[in-house]
Parts: C-alpha cells; structure tokens; sequence
C-alpha cells in the first residue's frame, strides 16, 4: 500500500515489532497498522478567543479521518494571542511563536513518522507557523482555519478588535464618552474566531485558497457556524485522498502559486505582516522568492475589496459576498492567476473556480470587478532609501496622500512614543520614530498596534507619520512603514536618526530618506554603540541569536 509508506515502517518487517504495543496501548488493531496515519495538529486553546472555538473543529476531523479508513494522531500546537499581548513584553513572543508552531508540527510529524497531517489553526502565527511545518516536512497537508469572530455592534456602528485599541486614542483625546469607550470594549469581540477584518489572521487563510492547501470557501467562514465544523470534516477527507495519492505540500507551493497567493493578497488589501510570513514560507518550500517580488505584483493587482482595515467590511460580509473563490475568479479571468496551479483536492486552481460567477453580484459593496477597482494598484509598497537600504513595508491604500517630510520624534521603545502620543506630545506633521524593535533588537519584532491606534484615535492617521524596524498588526493603517531593515540593533541607519532630524516617506516614489548629508550619517555610525541583547537565555535568546533580517523573513533557519 503505497499512500502507507511511512507508517508501515515501524511495523512491518517484524512480527512482534515492540512498536506495535504502544499502539495497542491507545486501542489499535492490527487491521490498524495497513492504514494511513494521520496527524492533526490541534491549536485549541482557552487563551484567545481566536482559538477557543477549535476543538469542534479537530473532533469533526477525527471522525471524518476514522470514516475515511484512516488512524487520527491528535497533538497539540500554542498560539500567543496577539490582541491581548500587544502593548506589553509579551508582544515580542508573537513572532517567536511562529517558528515555534513550525517547530512543533515537524517534530511531531518527523518524529512519529506520520503519513499526513491537517493544521488547525486560529490566531495570526498559526497560519504562517503551521505552513511552514507542513512544507519542511512535506508530507501531504491541508490547512484548516479556525474561522473569523463575527463583528461585535455598539449604538449600531459595527466594531472589531481595533474597534477597541482606537477607543482608547478617542477617549484621551475627548472625543468619546467614558459609557461610549467601555460599550466599545465590552461589545468588540462577541463570539469565537478570530479578528474579523482583513487582518493578519484572515489574510493568511484567504491566501491558503489561492495557495491551494486551504478548501476554498473555508477562510470567510464564521467560527461558531455549523458550516465551518462541515468544512472541517471535508478537509480531513480530502487529506486522506491526498495521501493515498502522495500529493505534497511542494507539489502544491510553487513560484507560481505563491504569486497566486500575494495576488490575492493585495487585491483583499492584506496584513503587512504578509510579507514577512510568505518570505518565510518560500524559504521551506526552497522557492526563491523576495521582498522585491512583492513590488512586482503591487503593479499589477489592483484592491478588489472594500475591507477592514482601510475599508468598511469584515471577513462575514466577504462570505457573503462570494468569498475568496469569487476574488480569484475574478482575478483568474483578467489573466492575474496562474490557472494550472495543482491544489489539495487533486483539482487545478481552474478547475476549483470553474463554476464561480465570473463578475461579482450587483447587490454588494465588497467585492469589486477589475474596472470598477478601489485602487488600481496594490497596497503593500516596498520602499527604499538610506533609512532602508534593504527594503521597508508600507500599507498605501485608505490616505489621500502617502507622503509626508517632517522631524523624527525618536523613541527606543513602544510606551515611551504611546505616552507621548497620548499626552498630545506628537502633532500633525511628525515623524514618529521606533526602532530597536526588530528580529534582534526586540528581540521577536512586536507589532505596534497600541501607537499606531492612537494616532488614529487622535485624529492624525494622514497627518502623522511612524516608522519602525518593527512590525504592525494586520489592523493598521496609516502613514505608516515597518519592516525597515538593516534594524537598529545591527547599525541600520534608523539607529541613527537623532530628535529633529528631517525624514522623508514618498509612497509615489517608493522612498524612505533620512534628510542628513552622508558624512553625518557616517560620523553618527562610527560613534554608534550596539547594545547588549535584552535575552540572554531561554526561548528569546534563541530566537535572537538564529534570526535573520525583515527582508529575510525573520525566520531561523
């Protein structure tokens, strides 16, 4: 039996292989040991809501995988919330979480030499985490979303989690009620799932249908609805085929469907924080990808939805509206996919949206056609210039003008820059700076959802700029750029812009300048200092001495 070529080592051969007992142990026949093993890596957990609603999800596959003829292998994978650590030391966990998951699901997979595996996943890292396991170990893989939360209300106004983190910039700055600001918080996050704009978490799964190890429909789906149980089921069932058919994660990830993905990106108007993750997944799938490929694909896919959170809709509305197959119908029918992409289901990506509408239905304002486009071109520009001379990432779409030239308001870490802004210390004009919060510097790259929020709430979103080698929360927007590299931490040219200093952020022109002649720049380097590593041991220190640069991925290895 072909499709059971890693199992049945471990028990054939012998007659009374001592490996066999231990599954006895959890209740194996020996009719068991001529069937597939499958793993589910299970991200329930009762720390997030984006990840409390997951264990139907794994019983539904369990049951699907046992009907399929097939041993399911539970084990477990952590997920850091990211909405409930931002604004704290925590943060900087996130993204270590990631290679953490990866490392997990590999071991797991490796190690009991399974045959398959289904991820489960919710909150951000879960996606990009559990990708990049599945392709390091290539076996065949299907990735299951844990779903989107649906819109929490106050006074009518639907809300999401940034809802809550923009509040707070409101309510400092006395245009919101203290019974408005707490109606807000209480009502932001009414059920389980995860955020529900085109954040990070929805913009990873989206991408996974055009990526083609994601059942299509699966990313829009709501988390408590019976629906998405349903699509759990056929997820495992589909993996179990995949298996007995020996289709690989990188049969699947190519070039091609790479592009397929980031095209689905910037048309939804995706997290920036996708770029850093699918520079991560190219590594494990030995596709050469980088940050320049994404500007190759902002020029030519336009914004196709109105989505949070430069938009108007939510992740539910996008279901409705047709889901991710009607985006890449669209997109595949203005020659913006590459149609011959093998999916999971053994179909062509073609194939899967041959009985998608071809235009967008008439009673909706989320999803566009080409002619009809928000943006004619995508919104995750990568710049350049002496303050980022490896490449930056900016999200462009929602300004009515991506260009500001204004002095650095300077800070070395997150609460000192919220203090300020939330004490009307930054004014319209600025040019906030935060840097040493890169890969290295942070260590872990927290994202700035607190500061940037505030801004917003302030009043001063096209006003005000930010930069930081660290990242942002797929909830940003803003005159915003992150990812600058080289970071602070290892003498990038962010570490030595000084209180005052002229900066230039030109989204037209692709620039991100520091407005000081090159021999300052280069006596303010040769004065420079590196600090020492805030970690010194544990999981940080780790993270810190295998981390590679922004435009690298920030993976480990």
């Amino acid at each position: 039996m072909a499709y059971n070529r890693r199992s049945r080592n471990i028990t054939q051969g012998v007659a009374r292989s001592p490996n066999r007992s231990m599954y006895y142990a959890l209740g194996y026949q020996k009719e068991d040991f001529d069937k597939p093993m499958i793993g589910i890596a299970n991200g329930h957990s009762t720390i997030t809501p984006c990840n409390a609603g997951l264990q139907r999800l794994a019983d539904a596959a369990v049951a699907a995988i046992k009907a399929s003829d097939a041993n399911p292998q539970i084990f477990g994978t952590p997920t850091i919330s990211d909405g409930m650590s931002m604004g704290t030391e925590g943060m900087k966990y996130s993204l270590v979480s990631r290679e953490v998951i990866a490392d997990c699901v590999e071991t797991c997979v490796q190690g009991q030499w399974m045959d398959g595996v289904v991820v489960i996943g919710g909150c951000d890292k879960n996606m990009p985490g559990g990708m990049i396991g599945m392709l390091r170990t290539n076996v065949p893989s299907i990735y299951v979303y844990g779903g989107t939360i649906r819109p929490g209300n106050w006074k009518g106004t639907d809300l999401t989690i940034v809802s809550s983190f923009e509040a707070v910039g409101e309510f400092t700055a006395g245009r919101m009620s203290q019974e408005d600001f707490e109606g807000v918080e209480r009502n932001a996050c009414p059920t389980t799932g995860s955020c529900g704009g085109m954040y990070t978490a929805n913009t990873m799964s989206s991408s996974f249908e055009a990526l083609g190890m994601s059942l299509l429909y699966s990313s829009t789906m709501a988390n408590p609805d019976q629906e998405k149980v349903d699509s759990a089921a056929e997820s495992a069932r589909v993996l179990v085929e995949a298996v007995r058919k020996d289709l690989k994660p990188r049969d699947i990830v190519t070039k091609k469907s790479i592009e397929n993905a980031v095209a689905l990106i910037m048309a939804t108007g995706g997290s920036t924080n996708a770029v850093l993750h699918y520079l991560a997944i190219a590594h494990a799938a030995e596709v050469e990808w980088s940050i320049e490929d994404f500007e190759r694909m902002r020029k030519k896919v336009p914004v196709l939805c109105n989505l949070k959170p430069s938009g108007q809709y939510v992740a539910t509305d996008l279901h409705k509206a047709g889901g991710i197959p009607q985006v890449l119908k669209i997109l595949l029918d203005a020659g913006l996919l590459h149609g011959d992409c093998m999916t999971i289901t053994g179909k062509t990506l073609a194939e899967e949206l041959k009985d998608v509408p071809a235009k967008p239905r008439a009673d909706q304002q989320v999803i566009f056609p080409v002619d009809k486009a928000l943006y004619k071109e995508g919104h995750l520009a990568i710049l350049k210039g002496n303050l980022a001379v490896d490449g930056a990432v900016a999200k462009i779409t929602g300004l009515k003008n991506p260009v500001i030239t204004g002095p650095a308001r300077v800070f070395d870490d997150e609460q000192s820059a919220l203090e300020a802004i939330l004490a009307d210390k930054i004014v319209a004009g600025d040019v906030v700076v935060l840097r040493y919060l890169g890969p290295k510097g942070g260590p872990g790259m927290p994202e700035m959802l607190a500061p940037t929020s505030a801004i917003i709430g302030k009043g001063l979103g096209e006003t005000v700029g930010l930069i930081t080698d660290g990242r942002f929360s797929g909830g940003t927007w803003g005159m915003v750029v992150g990812h600058v590299a080289p970071e602070a931490f290892v003498g990038g040219a962010i570490a030595f812009v000084q209180e005052g200093d002229s900066i230039t952020i030109d989204a037209h022109q692709l620039l991100l300048q520091l407005n000081v002649d090159d021999a300052e720049l280069q006596r303010r380097r040769t004065a420079w200092q590196q600090p020492k590593p805030r970690y010194t041991s544990g999981v940080m220190a780790k993270y810190f001495a295998l981390a590679l640069p922004a435009n690298k991925g920030a993976i480990t290895g």
